[in-house]
């Protein structure tokens, strides 16, 4: 046993857990990457899988192919239908952790029905509990796919303002990449990536291809691209140091993402 875990073995059994050097000693443990070779991809569900067949079959497709040489952990968002929710729950004042479960239960089915457009080739959608085999999937078939939503549920934190829940489907699949310390963090958009200004509103937005997150809040972008807490997980993070984002409606983005190159914007941590 080394010198490092046998003094954090110590900490533990004396300190209380927020002890900064109990802190420090756990910081100091040597990294474990659970699925180094894995990608995570997610799938946007209003800026995708709402526009139906015409958006998701070539994007299906395209993962079918990309699977032949990437692992692919491909999680779902929620979009229309759960924004529909929220706005029915908070008009009736119900609390952040119940919308959480609203907009999970729309991300589930999102997740279930590209499920069963890839079950013919063998992708498998699993549920929460069933992260535990995703191992098992990539090593079968490279490619599983599971719902966006971080199953905070009535748990979910409370945000500043508002009830609408924080950690939505682009947090959860962001924890999942950093959880499982997989090499790349992917988000398939209907935009090219990051703007200045909404493009889809504003004629005289700029395309940003590269920006750090402490660049995005000194522009005021915290919030244009990605959830705003996807900001600050990227800035803890350990394993996935930057996120990709590409825009799904045109065909190859993602393949050329995932073979590394650099297609729409990459946000940084530092």
């Amino acid at each position: 046993m080394s010198n490092t875990i046998a003094e954090l073995e110590g900490l533990l059994m004396q300190r209380s857990l927020t002890d900064p050097q109990l802190l420090a000693a756990a910081e100091a443990a040597s990294n474990f990457r659970i699925l180094p070779d894995a990608t995570v991809i997610k799938i946007g569900g209003q800026s995708m899988i709402d526009r139906g067949r015409a958006a998701v079959y070539p994007l299906v497709e395209e993962i079918l192919a990309a699977r032949k040489a990437h692992k692919l952990l491909i999680g779902t968002g929620a979009g229309t239908r759960a924004r529909h929710l929220y706005s029915i729950a908070a008009g009736l004042r119900l609390p952040a952790g119940v919308l959480s479960q609203l907009g999970a239960s729309v991300a589930d089915q999102n997740a279930a029905m590209l499920g069963q457009l890839l079950a013919q080739h063998g992708i498998s959608a699993v549920s929460s509990a069933g992260l535990a085999s995703v191992p098992l999937f990539l090593a079968e078939v490279n490619a599983v796919i599971f719902s966006g939503m971080p199953p905070y549920s009535l748990w979910m934190r409370p945000a500043a303002e508002g009830v609408i829940p924080p950690y939505r489907t682009d947090a959860g699949c962001f924890l999942v990449a950093e959880q499982f310390g997989c090499k790349a963090m992917i988000y398939v958009k209907d935009e090219n990536g990051l703007y200045t200004a909404n493009p889809k509103t504003s004629k005289n937005a700029t395309f940003i291809p590269k920006i750090s997150v402490a660049e995005m809040k000194a522009k005021g972008l915290q919030d244009s691209i990605l959830e705003f807490p996807v900001l600050d997980l990227l800035t803890a993070s350990r394993y996935v140091r930057e996120v990709h984002i590409v825009n799904g409606l045109v065909p190859g983005n993602l393949t050329r993402a995932l073979a590394g190159e650099h297609v729409g914007t990459i946000i940084t941590a530092s």
